[in-house]
């Protein structure tokens, strides 16, 4: 099975009407939704989905539910699980050679990442456990009205290191009781030994 990468794909130009009820972020979503779904088309490799996926997970997409919908072009689930934990990142790798997959049949695959793990966040003690690893996951991908989704396995959030030092870093800024804010500046200078 193969994917030509230099066929040009031409779309006809869309127009859109601005609500002014509706919030800029809102839009702004919806129409970057609309773009990316399109490139979910089965003329693509499966691989630009797992790569987009992985990409706006590693961002930290999954750590606010109003993010959710960012990854609904790319799922097949429609409700994002309560997580315990946020596994910390260093670097996922999707393999763009087709060798490397396992082909079901034209129209499902499935796909192994590759993670470099530095630990995991357990969000109801907000400690940092260094945990270095390299974990496989194997996205089963499948062509679901003309497009490819990722079917499963639904994972916990994979998030680069340097977007949870952030997240925490906020979450300081925000958080009043003085004895929570200390667990979080303990959490964020322990992920920051993780480097």
């Amino acid at each position: 099975m193969k994917w030509n990468k230099t066929r040009l794909m031409v779309t006809g130009h869309r127009s859109c009407v601005f609500l002014p009820c509706v919030p800029l972020a809102t839009t702004v979503l919806l129409l970057a939704a609309s773009a990316l779904a399109q490139t979910g088309s089965i003329s693509h490799p499966p691989t630009d989905i797992v790569k987009r996926y992985v990409v706006l997970d590693q961002k930290g997409a999954r750590l606010d539910a109003m993010s959710f919908e960012t990854l609904a072009p790319y799922i097949d689930w429609r409700q994002e699980p309560a997580w315990g934990r946020v596994v910390v990142i260093q670097e996922a790798t999707v393999p763009e050679d087709h060798r490397q997959w396992e082909i079901i049949d034209k129209l499902e695959v499935i796909i192994p990442v590759t993670y470099r793990v530095l630990g995991s966040v357990y969000l109801e003690t907000a400690v940092f456990v260094p945990e270095e690893a390299v974990e496989e996951v194997r996205f089963r991908v499948k062509a679901v009205h003309g497009t490819w989704r990722i079917i499963e396995p639904v994972i916990p959030p994979h998030v680069g290191l340097k977007r949870m030092v952030n997240f925490v870093r906020e979450a300081q800024r925000q958080e009043t009781d003085q004895e929570k804010r200390s667990t979080l500046v303990a959490l964020e200078a322990s992920l920051r030994k993780a480097k």
